[in-house]
């Protein structure tokens, strides 16, 4: 089992886009993990690691949904 974090900016409005993913990480794999979290942050953050390790951070890759939930389903 693994933990998922969705870090994302507060100020820069990335609430919706961090609900999307989660509810994308949790329709395609709840039953693989154990928890999945949204962190609060600033500065334009928007990042999602599995258990520590980043697989997403929109500073170095395009945002796609579905990429994300198959890097985190790759992960597990």
């Amino acid at each position: 089992m693994a933990e998922v974090e969705i870090e994302y900016c507060v100020p820069c409005g990335f609430r919706g886009r961090a609900m999307d993913v989660e509810r994308a990480i949790l329709g395609a794999l709840e039953r693989d993990l154990d928890r999945v979290s949204l962190v609060t942050s600033d500065h334009g953050v928007f990042r999602v690691s599995v258990d520590g390790e980043t697989v997403y951070d929109k500073h170095e890759d395009e945002y796609d949904v579905d990429d994300i939930v198959r890097d985190i389903r790759e992960r597990l």
